[in-house]
């Protein structure tokens, strides 16, 4: 399969104060399109920050990053943000849901971007909530969902621009055991029926066990694969 993710030398520093501070160094990784990676490793190994480069939503100290053949690292922080609402859906530990407007209004949120119509937008959404199995929860608010429904929300709004990759940060950190793994099989549905090539941060075994392969940080260094 073609590499829908190539990251060649990437390298991360901040600066604090007069210090500065490397948080990745020297990474090569390939994603291949439809596969589901599952980022491991302590905190403070550059989990996160390496997924966030991935996304789009933050840039490389040094080094290349190339995502649905495009080169991230040679883009502005507006050509950024373009490429990232036409390519990228992001699921969060934390649903970041509207509370005042249903599920469905928050699942066509990413289409508003678009100059898709209304109607195609709310049919766009409806068949979201339908595929992570919510389509009778549409007009629900937040607040009247449990946990692992919003979650699902999440991930609705995640997927309905039909984006080329999914990048989920600790999608199972704010639920239980079993809510947790219905979310993973919906997540794993995604990639195995509907293609869906997926790149997810987790401190959570059980959860990275639906993944294809899994990759660990330690200290901004990728290690070996574990499977």
């Amino acid at each position: 399969m073609d590499n829908l993710v190539t990251l060649r030398g990437v390298t991360k520093r901040y600066r604090r104060g007069r210090q500065e501070i490397e948080v990745l160094h020297a990474i090569d990784m390939d994603v291949a399109s439809g596969d589901f990676v599952a980022l491991m490793g302590p905190s403070g190994s550059g989990k996160t920050t390496l997924l966030n480069l991935i996304g789009g939503l933050d840039g490389t100290s040094a080094g290349s990053i190339e995502v649905a053949g495009t080169r991230l690292d040679r883009m502005d922080s507006g050509q950024l943000a373009r490429w990232r609402a036409a390519n990228i859906g992001f699921v969060f530990q934390f649903y970041n849901l509207l509370p005042m407007l249903s599920a469905q209004k928050n699942v066509e949120l990413p289409l508003l971007l678009t100059r898709l119509p209304a109607r195609v937008r709310r049919r766009n959404a409806r068949i979201a909530l339908a595929l992570v199995g919510l389509e009778e929860r549409a007009q629900h608010r937040p607040g009247e969902l449990s946990g692992g429904q919003e979650q699902r929300v999440a991930i609705a709004r995640a997927i309905v621009s039909d984006p080329k990759i999914l990048v989920c940060d600790e999608p199972t950190g704010d639920l239980d055991r079993h809510t947790a793994d219905e979310v993973m099989s919906l997540l794993q549905q995604l990639n195995r029926e509907h293609g869906k090539t997926i790149v997810m941060v987790t401190h959570d075994p059980k959860a990275a066990e639906f993944a294809h392969r899994q990759l660990h940080l330690d200290k901004g260094t990728l290690a070996e694969n574990r499977t």
